[in-house]
């Protein structure tokens, strides 16, 4: 049997197999709130070793686009218990990802129509947010200039985590992940380029990681520290995320500090296959080296590279995005050789109801089971 279909053992929680279900923005909840779709859905899915949720906004501060259900009130918390019991019922296991945009993100979204906060005040100026183009019409808007957030109120977006995190237990989820990959606000701060701070979490790299460790290790406090994972984007280039000096030192430096602390998991997404993003020769090894923990890879993988992968002995679960849009049943369909369904695209994002989310059929459920037989 590829070793991708064997069970896992997750700090404790035991997954059915290696799969993972990456974490995708669906935009599908109008009033931000999971309901009965959201709970059908991820239950479609179930079958993967692990979920992990798309990211949720841990205030409305942290939410940069429309229609993304967030987990900081007691309805939020109602309705993702009904989330987590319909994939627990059967047989799954599901974390929260705890998610703040940082400066990407638009007024509109605000408290307030307030600036939305980032390490400094450097704008995003090539990618667009999802909010209102004015009252009443959604759509894609350029991001809103940011404001750095103050020294003490690091502070206090480190509680909204902690809140989160003790939201995503009552809601009865297995863990949580820490989004802090692929631009967004704990991104903004590791990066040099966008990191322009004088104080305790600015300039050196030490400084500049503080937020994101200091994050970690009270949400380990609140919840404990096998419940708590992390997903980082070395050398990532989306939502115009630069190069910057160190770079690689910096990613060097990060792993070991995740190995000093207690964690469920590193989620490594990998960007070659969404932006020109390339990691170093021999990145995945050194990191592997010093991360002694469970680690997740993510970033195109199809089951071939998932098995190769797991062969090298570099990764320990693999996660599999935008192949589970059109796929509920892709570990099903992975196992036994079956063909993947298409996507579309077009329904990705912004489209409320069942379209495109609940409405794609398993392998067995199409017909095309019987007609290979």
């Amino acid at each position: 049997m590829s070793k991708l279909f064997t069970p896992y053992d997750l700090s404790g929680l035991q997954l059915a197999n290696r799969v993972v279900m990456a974490p995708m923005t669906r935009t599908r909840t109008p009033e931000n709130i999971p309901d009965d779709l959201t709970a059908l859905y991820y239950a479609q899915r179930a079958s993967a070793g692990l979920i992990i949720t798309e990211g949720l906004p841990v205030s409305e501060e942290g939410r940069g686009y429309l229609y993304t259900p967030g987990l900081y009130t007691d309805e939020q918390v109602q309705g993702w218990r009904k989330v987590t019991d319909a994939v627990h019922e059967k047989g799954g296991k599901i974390f929260a990802q705890l998610w703040h945009v940082g400066r990407l993100s638009h007024y509109s979204t605000q408290p307030g129509n307030g600036a939305p906060v980032s390490s400094g005040e450097v704008p995003a100026t090539s990618t667009m947010v999802y909010a209102w183009v004015e009252p009443g019409k959604e759509g894609p808007v350029l991001p809103s200039k940011p404001r750095a957030l103050s020294t003490d109120e690091v502070g206090r977006v480190i509680q909204d985590f902690v809140a989160s995190a003790r939201c995503a237990m009552d809601a009865g989820f297995d863990g949580v992940e820490v989004m802090a990959a692929n631009a967004f606000l704990f991104d903004q701060f590791l990066s040099s380029a966008m990191n322009t701070r004088t104080d305790k979490y600015g300039g050196s790299i030490a400084n500049r990681q503080r937020f994101l460790l200091e994050t970690l290790d009270a949400l380990a406090d609140e919840i404990g520290g096998e419940k708590v994972g992390v997903r980082v984007s070395p050398f990532g280039r989306i939502y115009d995320m630069e190069a910057f000096e160190g770079e690689e030192e910096a990613w060097a430096s990060m792993a070991a500090a995740l190995n000093d602390r207690t964690l469920a998991f590193v989620h490594l997404n990998y960007q070659t296959t969404i932006s020109a993003a390339g990691t170093p020769a021999g990145f995945g090894a050194a990191f592997r080296k010093a991360y002694q923990g469970t680690l997740i890879g993510a970033g195109g993988f199809t089951k071939d590279l998932a098995d190769a992968e797991l062969a090298k002995g570099e990764l320990d679960l693999i996660a599999f995005g935008t192949a589970y849009i059109a796929n509920p049943d892709l570990v099903e369909r992975m196992k036994n050789g079956w063909p993947l369904a298409e996507a579309d695209r077009s329904t990705f994002y912004g489209v409320i109801g069942a379209k495109g989310y609940t409405d794609y059929p398993t392998f067995e459920s199409s017909g095309s089971l019987a007609a290979i037989n």
